[in-house]
């Protein structure tokens, strides 16, 4: 072969990282069409990568918060406060949206008895209780399970103890966060492979023949997600940047929100959106912390299915909801969403919780539980898109819009 004409394997490595996951989903799909046992194997492709991003995250957390925050220099500035508004103004409108979408598209649910092994919070108080217990877990603990409330809580305090250590040691740790952030970037370029073992063998295995009882909630669910993703979102970044927000949407949604949509995890797309913030060119000291603070809290997506399916309850029992109620759902969705865990499923099991507004007994929150299970194919990977997309969408607007406006007053 003459060097004028490149092997296939070398025109793929041209490629962007995005083409090359768009090329593996295609070869997924197809895969699951054509050969659904020989897909059924390709399972556990999809079980290595999604392992390998969640046995870096916490890690990669860890030492680069607590990095970051050593070497941060005096006067250096960051943004964490207005990106932490835009979460939680996110995460609210959300709830909004799901309300009203709600209200005007109801669904009925057929609710029937089903054993669902979970155990849910029994109010917002234990789900507070819940998050301050998580900030002081053990490290070695917090590490090991993914608790990135904890993880975040240590870093930041090492980091705070860190800063006023000799130069040398926290060249070490600098040196230490740069040596995590390159077996991340290595991880991260088997997301093609990744996303095609993951795509052919849920395919192959779940279908979509399960989903056709619950067009209708899914619609409306992924409706919701949809315009706040297309929408939403795009107001509140236009009201912080003064212009067209889309390239920068559209941009989260593709370089983050289609690898959060199969790994089906908050906290395994945090090396995804770290990367992605790089790239952006965004303040280190900002987004190191402000991407895995945002798979904790910013869960604009788990208000959403928390909301729809909790009013599916509501109008399939008959129960009338009016204005105030209304408001105090999207209030408790929220603030349920920012205790919902960064794992698949996670904001399921806090359904129970919002039903209990309306007089729902557990019994019957618990198959509402089941249904979302059920649809969970497509309602899971959605709202991780949508959540994780955010994360990096709204720090990019917080830091371009104080960068802009400091050059404004300069």
């Amino acid at each position: 072969m003459t060097a004028s004409s490149p092997s296939l394997w070398l025109r793929l490595q041209r490629l962007s990282l995005v083409t090359q996951i768009i090329i593996g989903l295609i070869a997924g799909i197809a895969l699951a069409l054509f050969a659904p046992e020989v897909a059924k194997s390709t399972a556990f492709i999809g079980k290595v990568f999604v392992s390998a991003l969640k046995a870096v995250a916490p890690i990669l957390v860890f030492v680069l918060v607590m990095a970051s925050i050593a070497n941060h220099k005096h006067g250096q500035e960051t943004h964490i406060r207005p990106i932490l508004f835009l979460y939680l103004l996110g995460t609210f409108a959300a709830a909004v949206v799901a309300v009203v979408a709600s209200t005007l598209f109801p669904s009925s649910l057929v609710l029937a008895t089903h054993d669902v092994a979970v155990t849910a919070p029994g109010g917002i108080s234990e789900v507070l209780q819940s998050l301050l217990l998580s900030v002081v877990d053990n490290p070695v603990s917090a590490l090991m399970n993914a608790n990135f409330i904890g993880i975040l809580a240590w870093a930041i305090g090492m980091g705070v103890a860190i800063r006023h250590a000799g130069d040398t040691t926290r060249e070490v740790l600098g040196d230490l966060s740069n040596g995590v952030t390159l077996i991340v970037r290595l991880v991260i370029r088997f997301a093609p492979l990744g996303i095609f073992g993951l795509v052919a063998s849920t395919l192959a295995t779940s279908g979509f023949g399960a989903l056709i009882g619950y067009v209708h909630l899914l619609a409306v669910l992924l409706g919701c997600m949809l315009f706040v993703a297309l929408v939403m979102n795009p107001v509140i970044v236009f009201w912080k940047l003064r212009r067209n927000p889309y390239p920068l949407v559209i941009m989260c949604l593709r370089e983050s929100g289609i690898t959060a949509f199969f790994t089906r995890s908050s906290a395994a797309n945090i090396p995804v959106n770290l990367e992605l913030s790089k790239r952006l060119g965004l303040h280190e000291d900002t987004y190191s912390v402000s991407i895995p603070l945002g798979a904790t809290i910013n869960m604009a997506g788990a208000a959403i299915t928390i909301t729809v399916l909790t009013l599916a309850a509501v109008h399939t029992l008959g129960i009338a909801v009016d204005v105030p109620t209304a408001i105090l759902l999207s209030v408790v969705a929220a603030i349920c969403a920012c205790g919902a865990s960064g794992v698949a499923g996670g904001s399921l099991l806090l359904i129970p919780l919002a039903c209990s507004l309306f007089g729902i007994p557990s019994e019957i929150a618990m198959q509402v539980v089941a249904v979302g299970f059920i649809i969970g194919v497509l309602q899971d990977s959605a709202e991780t898109a949508l959540n994780s997309s955010t994360d990096v969408l709204f720090t990019a607007a917080a830091c371009l819009g104080e960068d802009e406006k400091a050059q404004r007053l300069a």
